[in-house]
């Protein structure tokens, strides 16, 4: 009884910590998710799959943050246990190549990403089907990936696939269309195709607005690649 009670807390201090990451509040969120690995270990239940989310809950947190090498070791720890508990085409494993893969991206380290996204995206589809909305961030991530690779062409179908996947969503997966949005000027800015650029990271800066509020670190970010995508066309009309 007592451990099922310790999984039950630990799940709830999980389910907190992912609310404040999304909300923006990063100390709160790293905090919960510490104290909800502590919970499970304490419990003499360390492994399984609900100590395996938590970890990748905290990679996630880590590389938000900018903490990459914290966010390695969380992940390394989410996949030993993966590896140990799942099934090898179980969805769970292409959620944490998508991750490592991300984290890889943003240490632009775009040659070893490549693999573990192609992997992820392999792993989602055969699982989920190539329509569902976790394959379409699989899909919006790999083309981050192709971009930094210079292969702007390829990684622009890829994300007007992601976005054509979350726009049929609704409502529901507004602040995924928002990031495909802004995913999708950047790659039109590296193009040189300014004009659709801007008309793309606008309409991500007013969605994330709507959906995120005005403070949130998401939003800012976006502003300011909005900002740099409009002096790159103003540049453009004046040439």
């Amino acid at each position: 009884m007592k451990r099922v009670f310790a999984m039950a807390t630990a799940w709830w201090w999980g389910t907190l910590a992912e609310r404040d990451r999304l909300a923006g509040n990063y100390p709160e969120a790293g905090r919960r998710l510490r104290r909800a690995l502590a919970i499970l270990r304490h419990a003499g239940h360390a492994d399984g799959v609900l100590a395996m989310s938590l970890w990748n809950s905290l990679g996630v947190l880590c590389k938000s943050e900018g903490r990459f090498s914290a966010g390695a070791r969380a992940y390394r720890e989410a996949l030993r246990i993966a590896s140990r508990d799942l099934r090898a085409n179980d969805p769970k494993f292409a959620s944490l190549y998508h991750n490592l893969a991300g984290l890889e991206h943003a240490r632009e380290n775009y040659d070893t990403a490549e693999p573990l996204a192609r992997h992820g995206i392999s792993i989602r589809e055969r699982a989920l089907g190539s329509n569902h909305s976790d394959v379409a961030r699989d899909l919006s991530a790999f083309a981050a990936i192709l971009d930094g690779l210079g292969r702007h062409g390829e990684a622009e179908v890829m994300h007007r696939r992601a976005l054509a996947i979350f726009e049929r969503g609704g409502r529901r997966e507004r602040r995924e269309v928002a990031y495909a949005l802004a995913n999708l000027a950047a790659c039109l800015h590296l193009q040189g195709r300014r004009d659709e650029a801007v008309d793309a990271a606008q309409r991500a800066v007013a969605m994330q607005r709507s959906v995120m509020g005005a403070h949130h670190p998401d939003v800012r970010l976006s502003e300011a690649n909005l900002a740099i995508v409009e002096r790159g066309a103003a540049g453009s009309s004046a040439r």
